[in-house]
């Protein structure tokens, strides 16, 4: 038999290629969730019974481009990047509704919150509409959170207040995330600018 043959030499050539195969194997993803305030914002205690509200979220919209596996970075103000590696860990819009309804938890007396689509008809006090129009930034630079809010009442049927807001983050580091901190401290300001609104109004 030929030494070209050789079991052995395939042996060896096999271990040769699974080596090379093993060194450019593609580096494992990293997976991201947005948090919600420390339990230090809470205001328990701080209110008496009749401040108390309940509270209906959505819907909560944002636009296509974020909705995505992958983070989404701006390079120029017409450019954006996917990023290959770096991606969240669930739907940014149902993890953005859910940590804005955390927030709000925690910054007022809720004795209830729900979600939109309605499952069933409980008694509201508010209901908060959200539509997101931008919410990134560049790594190592600044992450703005863009969005139209609407304040109703708990029917739906009255237009209690209706804002533009938009909040900017520096992102402190050029890693991912420092981004998504950075994109944390933005959805805490628009939920301080929500809950504001409703302690006004619950007066």
């Amino acid at each position: 038999m030929s030494r070209f043959h050789s079991p052995l030499l395939w042996i060896v050539i096999g271990i040769v290629l699974a080596t090379i195969s093993g060194c450019a194997r593609s580096p494992s993803s990293r997976f991201y969730l947005l948090d919600a305030l420390s339990d230090s914002a809470s205001p328990e205690g701080n209110f008496s019974d009749n401040r108390c509200v309940s509270i209906g979220i959505g819907p909560v919209e944002i636009p296509d481009y974020l909705d995505q596996k992958q983070i989404v970075t701006r390079v120029t103000p017409n450019e954006i990047k996917l990023a290959e590696y770096d991606r969240w860990a669930e739907s940014l819009k149902d993890n953005l509704t859910r940590v804005l309804a955390k927030n709000l938890s925690r910054l007022l007396c809720i004795k209830e919150i729900s979600f939109f689509p309605w499952r069933r008809e409980i008694p509201k006090d508010y209901r908060i509409e959200v539509k997101v129009i931008r919410f990134d930034g560049s790594l190592g630079d600044s992450v703005v959170l863009e969005a139209w809010w609407t304040l109703l009442s708990g029917d739906g049927k009255t237009l209690l207040q209706s804002k533009r807001s938009n909040f900017s983050e520096p992102a402190n580091g050029r890693d991912y995330k420092s981004l998504v901190s950075a994109q944390d401290r933005n959805l805490a300001s628009l939920s301080r600018e929500i809950a504001e609104a409703i302690l006004v109004l619950s007066k």
